[in-house]
């Protein structure tokens, strides 16, 4: 690639790291650029979240990274004034939505930076067949590879600035659940909950949340459920989780909580992951193999005789899941920058109710640092009967 392009620009400071560490990726797959396609990799590459591109599929947004460190956006004209807003020092070739043909001006783009004939790493996993097969009918001479396991490894390890925004949001998410029990009763309702948590989360600075989970009484044994006209009644078990989202990262906590006083059963499966959670939270070092934290979660939490779930923890970042995943199944080992969401979890018990602990935790050089630290976790969050 040349570097007299002079369209072509250099990444914010907020963005440096990631811009170095791709565009060493690139140049090590033997790629002189990559092009981010999916709506997780263009905000990972340069920053900026193109708000409509994950609603509307067709709606093209691409961020360029070349292995000398060179910039290039694509968007839709709808969004153009949005990324432009976000990134005016970046290059934008833009699309029309209705007479235009993104894959054209994103042929284009290539073209202008010498990249017709050069090999190109592709998210081929996102793009569609149609899609591709336009972009290679107008670059016959380009060399098109796949790149989705470059972004994977890349973004796998976050960088201290990805770190402390997911700290921030793993605070207000938390922040938020210890709100919501503070301030309903017995004889409200799951959307009185999901009401507290959200005014919360927005108060706390989050642009918006996802996957909020109310679950109370017998419905608590239900993984993924929003809330619903149900009201509380004293000895309820409360599963509450809420991902507060900003910049296009994500922090999901999860608490457990208690209409009125616990029964013994309650109590004692909810100790037993909060040893669980102890266990998973000393077990997080680098070097330690993502099955070995979970076979020491089993040792832990299959004294209750419970049916568990197939992983205790995954990454987490621009998606809400991304790997490792502490399960038997991840071969991988630990390293310093992985960040975590660590759940351990009971759905099913005879007893009618489940229980979840979820943090957000960063693996550390040494040991891991906990970042959803507002609320308590030692015994169950009490809401008022």
């Amino acid at each position: 690639m040349s570097d007299d392009i002079s369209c072509i620009t250099s990444a914010p400071a907020a963005v440096d790291d990631v811009l170095v560490r791709l565009a060493a990726a690139a140049g090590s797959a033997g790629y002189d650029a990559l092009v981010a396609l999916s709506p997780e990799n263009v905000a990972y590459c340069s920053g900026v979240v193109v708000p409509s591109q994950s609603l509307m599929r067709w709606r093209h947004a691409a961020t360029l990274v070349g292995a000398d460190g060179t910039q290039a956006m694509l968007c839709v004209d709808m969004e153009e004034s949005t990324v432009r807003a976000a990134r005016p020092d970046i290059e934008l070739r833009v699309w029309q939505e209705f007479a235009g043909n993104a894959m054209a001006v994103l042929a284009d783009l290539l073209s202008d930076m010498h990249l017709a004939s050069g090999r190109v790493g592709l998210e081929l996993s996102y793009l569609s067949v149609r899609d591709f097969a336009e972009l290679k009918r107008l670059l016959p001479d380009s060399a098109f590879g796949p790149a989705d396991d470059i972004f994977t490894r890349c973004r796998r390890l976050k960088t201290d600035a990805e770190v402390e925004r997911i700290a921030r949001l793993s605070r207000i998410a938390d922040g938020a659940i210890g709100a919501a029990c503070a301030n309903v009763r017995a004889a409200d309702t799951e959307l009185d909950l999901a009401a507290e948590m959200t005014r919360v989360v927005y108060e706390g600075g989050a642009q918006q949340f996802k996957l909020m989970i109310v679950a109370t009484g017998e419905r608590s044994q239900l993984p993924n459920v929003g809330p619903t006209s149900r009201r509380l009644v004293p000895g309820d078990v409360c599963r509450l989780e809420i991902f507060a989202v900003a910049d296009g990262y994500h922090a999901g906590v999860c608490r457990t909580a208690v209409v009125g006083e616990p029964s013994a059963d309650a109590m004692r499966i909810y100790r037993n992951l909060a040893d669980a959670r102890t266990v998973v939270l000393d077990a997080l070092r680098p070097g330690v193999a993502a099955a070995e934290v979970y076979r020491r979660f089993r040792e832990c939490f299959d004294v209750l005789g419970l049916a568990p779930i197939s992983f205790v923890g995954h990454g987490i970042g621009l998606d809400l899941h991304e790997p490792p995943y502490l399960g038997d199944f991840d071969p991988s080992e630990l390293e310093a920058g992985v960040t975590l969401g660590i759940e351990p979890l009971v759905y099913r018990t005879p007893y009618g109710f489940g229980m979840q602990i979820k943090d957000m935790v960063t693996v550390g050089h040494t040991a891991a640092r906990l970042l959803s630290d507002v609320t308590a976790t030692e015994q169950l969050l009490k809401i008022e009967a």
